[in-house]
């Protein structure tokens, strides 16, 4: 037979779960909050930037859609590198296997800064590597030819991204 939860026994389950995380845990799951939101908020701002160059070159010339959402999909990647980097730090830290998410200070500290490649180079290509991008809708609206070179272009700046994924995920999964 099932049962529900009252709020209160929900919020005292968490209360205790919260109450058996050290300060460690603490860290650890700053550092993956840190890569997925601001390699998140990178590639979400990357992907607005090009949808605004690419609406405005698809209203005038349709038939290039299709290489303008290719273009807008590339600065999404660094979100998915810092989400894979936020979870290999559940999956080390213990927090994916059902137990208690307890990390030393030190494992803590190690685990958040592990995370700073990532969560920083992350943000900061996905919005120039979204420049590029918009460039390239531009480019290939007046030459239609030039694909490739807008991909390669915007390739060139995701290459930053993932050396820091790289960077980060054998930090911790050496670690």
């Amino acid at each position: 037979m099932f049962t529900l939860l009252t709020a209160e026994a929900a919020s005292f389950t968490f209360g205790q779960y919260l109450s058996t995380m050290t300060f460690g845990s603490a860290l650890a799951l700053l550092g993956a909050f840190l890569a997925v939101g601001l390699a998140g908020w990178g590639s979400a701002k990357g992907v607005g930037l090009v949808g605004q160059a690419a609406a405005g070159v698809i209203s005038e010339d349709p038939s290039i859609a299709g290489k303008a959402i290719i273009l807008q999909a590339l600065p999404a990647t660094q979100g998915l590198y810092g989400f894979v980097v936020a979870f290999l730090v559940m999956l080390k830290g213990g927090a994916l296997n059902g137990s208690i998410f307890t990390l030393s200070l030190e494992q803590g500290m190690f685990f958040l800064v592990a995370c700073l490649p990532i969560a920083f180079v992350g943000f900061f290509s996905a919005i120039h590597q979204a420049k590029v991008a918009a460039a390239g809708v531009q480019m290939i609206s007046k030459q239609k030819d030039k694909f490739g070179t807008a991909i390669t272009s915007s390739a060139l700046v995701e290459t930053y991204a993932l050396f820091a994924l790289l960077v980060s995920a054998l930090l911790i999964l050496l670690y």
